[in-house]
């Protein structure tokens, strides 16, 4: 049986980091090799707050298969419409934001995976499979326990259905999304909150006792990152291309002004 291969998925199961960068700005195909030269296990395909079209998406998630780094769209939520053709068009995961409840995160299941864990249509095998005609029985099987389901928890009502939400069988990683939890608890941008770090706690809990993957998201500040990786967060969404881009450009200019005094 032809295998696919989740780089971000095989790192969480050996206990890894599993890094993510967030590719909201870039729209060439390029930049899946050049996150996977980085040392970067999966692409965070944002097509919920940026203007990145399924069509893009497809496209760097076609390069990042071949690149060996892991394509994860993001979608709008309820958008399942967009999230299934992602996956039949080379995505390895999706990340449902604001998922408050465990029904909820059920739908999220139902939607995402093939029977007779979910009520995925199949229309057909695409570059996961380098377009190959396939047997659906072991298609939808290895599908299936490649592709990560990711569900958003961003406000207090989700972080107090942790428990019930990381029970949904399917469910693979529970994702806080710390910018909104911090807006919605009246605390916008304080990331070392201890409020933030009871959340935390509350989510990898949950995670651990359910055999699920606890995800960070939100926070980039290096002094802070470590508090919650070392509380037990895996998946890591690490950074954004655009906020990279700016860093590395904004060293340059300021090195060559200091340098030539201009």
């Amino acid at each position: 049986m032809t295998t696919v291969r989740n780089v971000a998925r095989e790192k969480l199961e050996q206990g890894h980091l599993s890094l993510g960068v967030g590719i909201r700005t870039t729209r060439s195909v390029e930049v899946a090799k050049m996150m996977a030269t980085a040392g970067f296990d999966w692409l965070f395909l944002d097509m919920e707050h940026g203007v990145m079209s399924l069509e893009a998406s497809a496209q760097i998630a076609t390069a990042a298969l071949d690149a060996g780094i892991a394509p994860i769209a993001r979608v709008p939520n309820g958008q399942y419409s967009i999230a299934t053709r992602a996956l039949d068009n080379g995505a390895l995961g999706i990340v449902v934001p604001h998922v408050d409840t465990a029904a909820e995160a059920r739908e999220c299941v139902e939607k995402l995976k093939y029977p007779p864990i979910g009520h995925r249509s199949v229309g057909g095998w695409g570059p996961h499979y380098q377009l190959q005609k396939l047997s659906t029985g072991d298609a939808v099987k290895t599908l299936n326990a490649a592709n990560l389901t990711v569900v958003m928890l961003e406000t207090p009502t989700a972080i107090a259905n942790a428990e019930e939400i990381a029970a949904v069988p399917g469910v693979d990683v529970l994702l806080i999304g710390s910018n909104d939890l911090c807006a919605e608890m009246g605390i916008p941008g304080d990331f070392g909150s201890d409020r933030l770090a009871e959340c935390y706690a509350k989510m990898i809990a949950a995670c651990e006792k359910h055999r699920k993957f606890p995800g960070m998201a939100g926070i980039y500040n290096e002094a802070i990152m470590p508090r919650y990786i070392q509380m037990g967060a895996r998946f890591i969404l690490s950074g954004q291309d655009a906020a990279f881009m700016m860093a590395g450009a904004q060293s340059r200019t300021g090195f060559l002004r200091k340098t030539l005094g201009a």
